[in-house]
C-alpha cells in the first residue's frame, strides 16, 4: 500500500501510557505536554476511565438514536448543570459539533425570514475540516485547494468589537457570531478581558445568536469548565469535544435561548453520536475532574507553568510566552516545526501551531515537579534548534 501522506508523523510509535507519560515501542519514556492535542486531559490510562470503558464494553456499545439511550440523558443533564444550557445534541467530534452550530444558525435565520443568513466569524479561527467548518475558519492554509467555499460567513479580525459593530450597521442579514474564547490553532491568542461579555451584549442587542466554539478550551482546560465562565456571559450555542471523552470520540452542541427547539426531528442526525460507551465515559470524565479537583489544578499549575517559562526560558527566538490555565503558547520569530523532533530526543512532546508557536496543552494532572523536569529540556531543545 502506498504510504499515507495526509499527516507528517514523527518516526515514533507509542504503545503505552500512564498519566502524563508515554512509552514508545523501544521503551523510551516521554513527558506528554500535548495531551493528544488537548484531548487526554486526564492523562493516559486513567484507572477510573479505563474501568468504565471495560464495564460498558461488556454491556452495550451501540443501539442508534432510534431508541432512548440512558447514558446520553445522564450526560446531557450533567452538561446542563455545568453550563446552564437547556438542550444538547451529541456528535463524534469538534468539527461535527461546529457543523451543528452552523446549521442551527441557518435555521434561526429562517425564523427571521432571511434567505441568505450570514454568520460573523474571525480571521485566524479554526472550526474544523468539513466544508462548512473550514469555510468558517479564518485560515487560507486550511481552505486552500477546497474552493469554492461554503458561503454565508463574514470574517472580521479577532478581538475587534468595532469591526463587528460596523457590520451591524451595514447589514441586515446577520444571524450569529461564532468565535473561540481563545484561538488555539492560531497560536494561543487570548482576547482582551471582557471581549466575550461585550460580544454577548452586541449579539443580544442585534438579536443574533452568540456561538462559542470551546472544542479546545473546554472541559477544564483553562481552569473553568468552559473558558466563557471566566467572564459574566453565556452563549446561545456552545460546542465541545476533545477532552470530553479523554480519547473516546465524542462531541456535543449545547443550546439555550433563541437557539432552543430549532433542531426538529429529521433536521439533523448522527449514527454514532451519543452512543452508550462514549456518553458513559464522558460522564465519568466530568465526575473525575469535579471530584479530584482538576479545575483548580489547571488554574494553579497552569499559572506556575506560565510563570516558570517566563522567568527561566531564554532564547533570542522567543517573541512572547502567553497562556491561560494549562493552555500555553510560546511564540518564536520563525517557523519551528523541526522543534517537535528535537524535543522528542530530550524526552518531551510538544506541538507546533501557526507555524511558529510552541503549543502546550498538558494533562490537567501535571505537577510542579514535572514542570521543573520539562523546562530545562525545552531550553536544550531551543538551543539545539538555534544552533
Amino acid at each position: 500500500m502506498k504510504r499515507i501522506t495526509a499527516y507528517q508523523p514523527l518516526p515514533i510509535a507509542f504503545e503505552q501510557g500512564d498519566g502524563v507519560w508515554l512509552w514508545d515501542t523501544a521503551n523510551n519514556r516521554y513527558l506528554d505536554m500535548t495531551s493528544g492535542i488537548a484531548v487526554c486531559s486526564l492523562g493516559h490510562a486513567h484507572p477510573r476511565i479505563t474501568e468504565v470503558i471495560a464495564i460498558q464494553a461488556e454491556k452495550l456499545l451501540h443501539t442508534s438514536n432510534a431508541y432512548q439511550i440512558e447514558w446520553q440523558q445522564i450526560l446531557a443533564q450533567e452538561l446542563a448543570k455545568i453550563t446552564g444550557m437547556k438542550q444538547c445534541f451529541f456528535t463524534n467530534s469538534g468539527a461535527e459539533s461546529n457543523e451543528t452550530a452552523i446549521k442551527i444558525a441557518r435555521l434561526y435565520g429562517r425564523t427571521r425570514h432571511l434567505d441568505n443568513p450570514q454568520i460573523i466569524v474571525t480571521y485566524g479561527a479554526f472550526h474544523g475540516r468539513t466544508m462548512a467548518t473550514l469555510s468558517a475558519s479564518g485560515s487560507q492554509r486550511v481552505q486552500k485547494g477546497f474552493e469554492p467555499l461554503v458561503p454565508g460567513f463574514l470574517h472580521v479580525p479577532y478581538d475587534d468589537l468595532s469591526a463587528i459593530e460596523q457590520l451591524a450597521k451595514q447589514r441586515q442579514d446577520i444571524v450569529a457570531v461564532m468565535v473561540e474564547p481563545i484561538q488555539g490553532e492560531n497560536g494561543i491568542i487570548i482576547p482582551q478581558t471582557g471581549y466575550l461579555e461585550k460580544l454577548q451584549t452586541i449579539c443580544h442587542q442585534q438579536q443574533w445568536l452568540f456561538i462559542l466554539d470551546e472544542v479546545q478550551t473546554g472541559v477544564g482546560r483553562t481552569g473553568q469548565w468552559y473558558a466563557y465562565q471566566h467572564e459574566y456571559c453565556k452563549p446561545d450555542v456552545l460546542t465541545t469535544a476533545k477532552a470530553l471523552g479523554n480519547g473516546i470520540p465524542i462531541g456535543a452542541c449545547l443550546m439555550d435561548g433563541a437557539a432552543q427547539d430549532l433542531l426538529q426531528p429529521g433536521y439533523h442526525g448522527s449514527t454514532f453520536g451519543g452512543n452508550p460507551l462514549a456518553c458513559r465515559v464522558a460522564h465519568q470524565v466530568l465526575q473525575v475532574i469535579k471530584q479530584e479537583g482538576y479545575l483548580e489544578q489547571a488554574e494553579h499549575i497552569g499559572q506556575y507553568l506560565l510563570e516558570r517559562l517566563q522567568q527561566t526560558l531564554s532564547s533570542p527566538l522567543i517573541v512572547d510566552i502567553r497562556g491561560k490555565g494549562l493552555m500555553v503558547g510560546i511564540e518564536l520569530t520563525q517557523p519551528c516545526r523541526p522543534l517537535m523532533a528535537i524535543a522528542a530526543q530530550y524526552g518531551i512532546l510538544i506541538n507546533i501551531t501557526a507555524e511558529r508557536v510552541i503549543r502546550l496543552t498538558p494533562p490537567l494532572l501535571l505537577t510542579k515537579q514535572e514542570i521543573d523536569w520539562f523546562i530545562p529540556r525545552l531550553q536544550k531543545s531551543l538551543e539545539q534548534y538555534q544552533d
